[in-house]
This record gives structure tokens, sequence and C-alpha cells, in this order.
């Protein structure tokens, strides 16, 4: 599991990724101004679990063998790391593909929501299109 706190020009966000049998799952959370210490703490402590357990979507990723790594290529390879902003590629595509999927869910919803509204509108015309041909 793995956390990476970044600024994205607007608002700090957090995006916590998670590899589980080749699959990562993602999850953003936006901290708005810079977060404190605490903020994070309590973030890791209470928010950051119950956010990865409501995604669905996971992407396929290709998990490193572990081998033995020179120990100053493995200097320069957490430097490279901490010199990059913002998550993964495969995070990235991981809450694209969340957003998605609700995006989807939310469209057929709505969808629902607007016909069960307009069903009495339209059962009213039919009955008053009746009452208006009744003695005819």
């Amino acid at each position: 599991m793995k956390l990476t706190v970044y600024y994205d020009g607007q608002y700090w966000v957090g995006v916590v990724e998670h590899v589980d049998s080749a699959r990562l799952r993602a999850c953003r959370f936006i901290f708005g101004a810079e977060p404190k210490d605490g903020e994070v703490l309590d973030f890791v402590l209470h928010r950051l679990l119950p956010g990865l357990d409501n995604r669905k979507a996971s992407v396929e990723v290709q998990e490193a063998v572990p081998t033995k790594v020179n120990p100053k290529r493995l200097a320069r390879q957490v430097a490279k790391e901490l010199r990059t902003k913002g998550p993964s590629t495969y995070a990235q595509e991981a809450i694209k593909l969340e957003w998605e999927t609700r995006k989807a869910e939310k469209k057929v919803a709505g969808r629902k929501q607007k016909l069960e509204r307009l069903e009495p509108k339209w059962q009213r015309k039919v009955q008053k299109a009746k009452e208006k041909h009744r003695g005819k």
C-alpha cells in the first residue's frame, strides 16, 4: 500500500495505491489546503481503508520480481521516486476507470429517476385525453 500526497496546482491531493494479486486499486482524496502531519495521520488511520473498500474497479499490473539491487542504484531509484509528482500511471488509470463506472451508474440512476418523475405527468395527460373522448 502506498500513499502519495502532492500539490496538483489547486489542491493538495492524496492518492492511495494498493496492489493485491497483480490488481491495483487506487483511491483519490482531496485535502484542500496543505495537510499537517496530524491530518495525514488521521486520514491513514480512519479514512484510508474505507475509501479503498468502496472501489470496485482495478487495473492489472505487472509485479516486479524482487532481485538484489546495488545500493547506489537503490539510492538513485529512491531519489527519482521522491522527485516525481503525483501517482503512478496505473493509479491514474484505476482512478479514471472508477470514475467512469460511477458516471455510468449515475447516468442510469438519473434517467430512471427522470422517468419516474415524468410518468405521473404522462398518465394525467392520457387520462385527460380519455375524458375528452368519453361520450363520443
